[in-house]
């Protein structure tokens, strides 16, 4: 297939939108996507400190590298990448290394907080202490903990997650079949800073992941391919496949979830100033009287607790 913009031969093609694009023009258009986005969720940003969420996986090294050339003419702003080392032999040491790899190209200053040392417990080790327990579970809630409270320590005034359009999709449908409403409506990206929370934003919103790791190739990025061994027990991977599914059969079905999302969000807001609840253990915000991290780590700490609960 030919390129829709010239005569080059096309590197993608794109059903959602009916078009085959060469590799310049491609990377133009995940360009272009990623500059709007950002426009459109940092909206009158005047300058100050951008933290980055750093994996050291494709979709955190294109938000990373597109941060950079986002700011790049902006002396105001000062770009801070962040790392969560959760202790997940195997997988965390050589993503880690790339996350080192990029912020060295790039210039950017990097932080990486480590669970161990942070909550005195590593993934691995919740594992072990949790048993019957999703990985997924316990370890994403302490890594966004973790994440929130570097991004503010470094004072960030707001936080760049990678997260892909078909991430966001796969959300929305897990969020919409649970019934949870509120996590719905507190989906990244947010207009508003609540107290304890740095605002989050995504501006890989509108790029699929495929189109994310071309990109990423195709910029000759440093990043890691390896997927976390605890990962096959994930609710998201059936959430994944129905995503996938849907797709392809009905193109453009992601970008309608995140319309009904967007959507939803505008009506759930209800106005209020009040902002989430403090953790009565750690102080950090919370929608109960404890946060789902403490409730974790108070398990992990008391192995008996957990087998009372299964």
């Amino acid at each position: 297939m030919r390129c829709d913009a010239c005569p080059r031969d096309a590197v993608i093609d794109q059903p959602y939108r009916g078009a085959h694009l060469c590799s310049a023009h491609f990377s133009a258009s995940v360009w272009e996507r990623v500059r709007r986005e950002m426009h459109r969720q940092l909206p009158r940003f005047r300058g100050g400190t951008v933290a980055v969420a750093l994996s050291g996986g494709k979709d955190s090294a294109v938000a990373l590298a597109t941060a950079v050339r986002y700011f790049a003419r902006r002396p105001n702003v000062r770009l801070v990448a962040i790392s969560v080392d959760e202790g997940i032999a195997g997988y965390r040491p050589a993503t880690l290394r790339a996350a080192a790899a990029l912020t060295g190209r790039l210039g950017v200053e990097h932080v990486i907080v480590r669970a161990s040392a942070a909550l005195g417990v590593s993934t691995d080790e919740g594992v072990g202490r949790l048993p019957g327990t999703v990985p997924c579970s316990f370890c994403g809630v302490w890594r966004r903990q973790l994440l929130n409270r570097a991004a503010r320590d470094v004072g960030a005034d707001v936080l760049v997650l990678g997260f892909n359009l078909d991430d966001l999709a796969q959300t929305v449908l897990m969020n919409l079949a649970r019934a949870d409403l509120g996590r719905l409506a507190r989906m990244a990206p947010h207009r508003d800073r609540a107290p304890g929370l740095v605002p989050r934003i995504a501006p890989l919103a509108q790029v699929p992941e495929r189109e994310v790791y071309l990109y990423a190739r195709l910029s000759e990025l440093p990043f890691d391919h390896g997927e976390c061994p605890h990962a096959s027990a994930a609710a998201r991977n059936v959430f994944r496949e129905v995503v996938w599914r849907l797709e392809e059969e009905i193109p453009g079905t992601r970008h309608a979830l995140l319309r009904t999302q967007a959507a939803l969000a505008d009506l759930l807001r209800t106005g209020s100033d009040a902002g989430p609840a403090r953790c009565v253990d750690c102080g950090e915000p919370a929608t109960g009287e404890r946060c789902r991290a403490c409730d974790y780590l108070r398990l992990a700490r008391n192995p008996l607790m957990g087998a009372a609960r299964s």
